[in-house]
Protein backbone atom coordinates (compact mmCIF):
# COMPACT_ATOMS: atom_id res chain seq x y z
CA UNK A 1 0.00 0.00 0.00
CA UNK A 2 1.24 3.46 -0.89
CA UNK A 3 2.01 5.65 2.09
CA UNK A 4 1.23 9.27 1.24
CA UNK A 5 2.48 12.65 2.44
CA UNK A 6 0.56 15.82 1.57
CA UNK A 7 2.49 19.02 0.85
CA UNK A 8 1.54 22.07 2.91
CA UNK A 9 -0.55 23.60 0.09
CA UNK A 10 -2.94 20.64 0.25
CA UNK A 11 -5.82 21.06 2.70
CA UNK A 12 -5.39 18.90 5.80
CA UNK A 13 -8.98 17.66 5.45
CA UNK A 14 -7.75 15.56 2.53
CA UNK A 15 -5.53 13.54 4.89
CA UNK A 16 -8.42 12.93 7.28
CA UNK A 17 -10.74 11.87 4.45
CA UNK A 18 -8.24 9.43 2.97
CA UNK A 19 -7.44 7.94 6.40
CA UNK A 20 -11.16 7.29 6.89
CA UNK A 21 -10.93 5.19 3.71
CA UNK A 22 -8.07 3.18 5.23
CA UNK A 23 -5.07 4.88 3.63
CA UNK A 24 -1.84 5.79 5.45
CA UNK A 25 -1.67 9.56 4.93
CA UNK A 26 0.17 12.38 6.70
CA UNK A 27 -0.16 16.09 6.11
CA UNK A 28 2.67 18.62 6.36
CA UNK A 29 0.38 20.50 8.77
CA UNK A 30 0.16 17.50 11.11
CA UNK A 31 3.90 16.96 11.32
CA UNK A 32 4.69 20.68 11.71
CA UNK A 33 6.39 21.00 8.30
CA UNK A 34 4.47 24.08 7.20
CA UNK A 35 6.95 26.65 5.92
CA UNK A 36 9.51 24.03 4.89
CA UNK A 37 11.05 24.37 1.44
CA UNK A 38 10.02 22.10 -1.41
CA UNK A 39 13.32 20.25 -1.07
CA UNK A 40 12.69 19.73 2.64
CA UNK A 41 9.14 18.52 1.94
CA UNK A 42 10.41 15.92 -0.54
CA UNK A 43 13.26 14.90 1.75
CA UNK A 44 10.77 14.39 4.58
CA UNK A 45 8.56 12.22 2.36
CA UNK A 46 11.58 10.14 1.34
CA UNK A 47 12.75 9.76 4.95
CA UNK A 48 9.30 8.44 5.87
CA UNK A 49 8.99 6.14 2.84
CA UNK A 50 6.08 8.14 1.45
CA UNK A 51 4.98 9.41 -1.93
CA UNK A 52 4.25 13.14 -1.93
CA UNK A 53 1.10 14.82 -3.26
CA UNK A 54 1.35 18.50 -4.21
CA UNK A 55 -0.18 21.28 -6.28
CA UNK A 56 3.28 22.80 -6.75
CA UNK A 57 3.71 21.19 -10.15
CA UNK A 58 6.59 23.17 -11.66
CA UNK A 59 8.89 22.98 -8.64
CA UNK A 60 8.28 19.30 -7.94
CA UNK A 61 8.71 18.41 -11.62
CA UNK A 62 12.10 20.12 -11.40
CA UNK A 63 12.95 18.31 -8.15
CA UNK A 64 11.99 14.98 -9.73
CA UNK A 65 14.38 15.65 -12.62
CA UNK A 66 17.15 16.65 -10.20
CA UNK A 67 16.65 13.48 -8.17
CA UNK A 68 16.94 11.32 -11.28
CA UNK A 69 20.03 13.19 -12.51
CA UNK A 70 21.73 12.70 -9.13
CA UNK A 71 20.73 9.04 -8.88
CA UNK A 72 18.60 9.73 -5.81
CA UNK A 73 15.39 7.82 -5.15
CA UNK A 74 11.97 8.93 -4.01
CA UNK A 75 8.70 7.11 -3.42
CA UNK A 76 6.70 8.91 -6.10
CA UNK A 77 5.50 12.43 -6.76
CA UNK A 78 1.78 12.94 -7.37
CA UNK A 79 0.79 16.23 -8.98
CA UNK A 80 -2.55 17.93 -9.41
CA UNK A 81 -3.93 21.31 -10.22
CA UNK A 82 -5.98 22.82 -7.42
CA UNK A 83 -9.44 21.32 -7.67
CA UNK A 84 -12.30 20.90 -5.18
CA UNK A 85 -11.55 18.74 -2.16
CA UNK A 86 -14.14 16.13 -3.14
CA UNK A 87 -12.50 15.69 -6.55
CA UNK A 88 -9.05 15.32 -4.95
CA UNK A 89 -10.44 12.63 -2.66
CA UNK A 90 -12.00 10.79 -5.58
CA UNK A 91 -8.92 10.98 -7.82
CA UNK A 92 -6.46 10.03 -5.10
CA UNK A 93 -8.63 7.15 -3.91
CA UNK A 94 -8.69 5.72 -7.45
CA UNK A 95 -4.94 6.21 -7.84
CA UNK A 96 -4.02 4.71 -4.47
CA UNK A 97 -6.37 1.76 -5.00
CA UNK A 98 -4.91 1.02 -8.44
CA UNK A 99 -1.19 1.28 -7.68
CA UNK A 100 1.44 -0.22 -5.40
CA UNK A 101 4.49 1.47 -3.92
CA UNK A 102 6.82 -0.34 -6.29
CA UNK A 103 4.73 0.87 -9.27
CA UNK A 104 5.38 4.53 -8.52
CA UNK A 105 8.94 4.52 -7.14
CA UNK A 106 10.91 7.37 -8.74
CA UNK A 107 7.93 8.27 -10.93
CA UNK A 108 5.90 11.42 -11.35
CA UNK A 109 2.16 11.21 -11.97
CA UNK A 110 -0.68 13.62 -12.77
CA UNK A 111 -3.72 12.87 -10.64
Amino acid sequence: MIRLYLDEDVHKKLAVSLRLKGYDVLSAHEVKNSGSSDVQQLEYAVSEGRAIFTFNNADFSRLHKEYLEKGKSHFGILLSKQIPLSENISRLTRFLFGHKTEDIMNGIFWI
